[in-house]
């Protein structure tokens, strides 16, 4: 049978396709106390309604109190914003930066620089911000209980600190991943992948960005098959249960021609099911899909292991679950449960099937006309 990954990574991906601050070890916040110096020239900047006066005042203020980190973190971010409201985002950017070397993991600063940055549509670097902003949110709760502190109170406190800085990490995890999924260069958006995957380890999206990790290092695009199984064994590492990893491990053995890796195929398919439940009541496309591409690869895999009567239900299944899902994927189907009628001596079964698959335009229709040729003969022929 014809060899057809880039089917599978494009079908599951498409079915997918669809600030404050806190005092915490794991991110800063940029404290100016009250009644200081320092807060009343802030308050005099702040009443200052020119905005070049207002620029050379925080400027001022940055030299004046050189000595006191905060003080200058919080003047530069306050610059950042200034030039921001004018329209000039490089100098806005600039600052920020400013601000960032002296407070790197400040969750607010992080998420006025990815603001910025989202502005002026430099993808590159609203990325680089949503990884430091993922990664500031990640080691939330990572730092050593205080000495002294309960195990419940030490627990209180990691959860107020998450409640508190929501919306920001909430805000870092959603651009980073409207940046993988905007960026057109599959060697760039890999990086962002990258970088996502190690900034939100426990991401509700990691499922959609291991989709386009499997696209993206598939055929047509980067065409790296060590890396694209070595990605898809790092993730079911991480998460045993991740339906893209698992049907990107089952189509890549199941085309071996080792015994044992097909074996691995069958193994990873029937995980796949399982875990897709595509009879749940609250089964979505998305998993019916996976399910059905599951099914089918397991059928594959039954043919290549001459355990053909087997194969037949499993296709059958697949060919239910991927009708008016998925052209391609659902045309792959009706041919591989075409050849195994065909292996089975049921011309008939066979016949009707491959009349189908032929209908459906796209990169399964020439096999499937070939193989219903092949069928037509044999009946002719009485076999």
């Amino acid at each position: 049978m014809q060899r057809n990954c880039g089917w599978l990574l494009t079908a599951f991906l498409l079915a997918f396709v669809v600030c404050a601050s806190v005092c915490s070890r794991a991110q800063e916040s940029i404290d100016i106390q009250a009644g200081s110096p320092e807060d009343k020239d802030l308050k005099a900047i702040s009443d200052e309604q020119d905005a070049q006066k207002k620029i050379s005042m925080y400027q001022d203020f940055a030299q004046k109190y050189a000595a006191n980190p905060a003080a200058v973190a919080f003047a530069d971010w306050q610059l950042s914003q200034t030039y921001q409201a004018n329209g000039d985002l490089n100098k806005a950017l600039d600052a920020g930066d400013k601000a960032l070397a002296v407070s790197p993991r400040s969750l607010d600063i992080l998420t006025s620089q990815a603001g910025i940055a989202q502005q002026m549509k430099d993808s590159g670097k609203l990325m680089d911000y949503c990884a430091r902003g993922g990664d500031a949110c990640t080691a939330i709760g990572k730092e050593p209980k205080p000495e002294g502190m309960s195990d419940a109170d030490f627990a209180a406190r990691v959860s107020h600190e998450k409640e508190v800085v929501k919306d920001s990490c909430n805000f870092f995890e959603s651009a980073a991943f409207n940046a993988i999924s905007g960026e057109k260069d599959p060697k760039t958006r890999m990086a962002y992948i990258e970088k996502f995957t190690t900034a939100f380890p426990e991401s509700n999206l990691q499922d959609q960005v291991t989709a386009y990790a499997m696209y993206t290092l598939g055929p047509g695009q980067l065409n790296d098959h060590a890396r694209l199984v070595s990605y898809g064994e790092k993730t079911l590492a991480a998460n045993p249960k991740s339906l893209p990893a698992l049907l990107l491990l089952a189509n890549s053995d199941v085309e071996d021609s080792n015994p044992a890796n097909v074996a691995k195929a069958v193994t990873y398919s029937q995980k796949a099911i399982e875990y897709a439940n595509a009879n749940a009541p609250d089964a979505d496309k998305a998993r019916k899909l996976s399910a059905g591409v599951a099914h089918s690869t397991l059928g594959y895999a039954y043919m290549k292991q001459n355990k053909t009567a087997d194969a037949v239900p499993e296709l059958k299944a697949a060919t239910s679950l991927l009708k008016g899902q998925d052209d391609t994927a659902y045309a792959t189907a009706l041919y591989r449960l075409g050849f195994a009628y065909a292996k089975l001596n049921k011309t008939t079964d066979a016949r009707a099937v491959l009349e189908e698959a032929v209908r459906i335009p796209g990169p399964v229709q020439a096999p499937s006309q070939d193989l219903l040729a092949k069928v037509n003969a044999a009946r002719a022929k009485g076999k």
